[in-house]
């Protein structure tokens, strides 16, 4: 029990890491955007499709915590194989406050890897390292008492 405990509480903090990140993705006008832009604030990634629908859920919340914080930029990472009209079409009825970026589900960002689920969230610190990670659903209100942590 003892060893499957150390090897459980290994895995989770291989999978955080400690050193700055960094990646560039495009966004949906096909500019680079470029994750260390936004060091000295909190980062929200959050890897989405639009036929997830656990990920729809989560775009209104997120897009409320993207405008009241100041501290925090979320990043919507659109991680679908489509044209990226048929996501500006979507966010149209359902829109995201926050930058959207688009994914090459076959070339993901190295530092974040290739998601195990959708939704799958990152919490990035002001110095660039991922500090957690979410599995599926998260809530504004999850994320801001981790920030709270520091």
């Amino acid at each position: 029990m003892r060893v499957a405990l150390l090897l459980t509480l290994a895995l989770c903090s291989a999978t955080l890491q400690s050193a700055p990140i960094d990646f560039t993705l495009k966004d949906l006008s096909g500019k680079d955007f470029q994750l260390s832009s936004l060091r000295g604030q909190w980062v929200v990634a959050n890897y989405w499709a639009t036929w997830c629908a656990p990920c729809r859920k989560e775009i209104p919340d997120f897009s409320a915590f993207h405008t009241q914080r100041d501290d925090v930029t979320v990043l919507g990472l659109a991680y679908e194989e489509t044209d990226p009209k048929d996501i500006v079409k979507f966010l149209k009825r359902l829109p995201a406050s926050y930058p959207i970026l688009l994914v090459d589900v076959f070339n993901p960002p190295k530092a974040l890897g290739t998601p195990r689920g959708l939704p799958m969230t990152f919490l990035i610190s002001p110095k660039g390292e991922i500090v957690e990670r979410y599995i599926g659903p998260v809530t504004s209100q999850q994320i801001a008492e981790r920030i709270a942590k520091k």
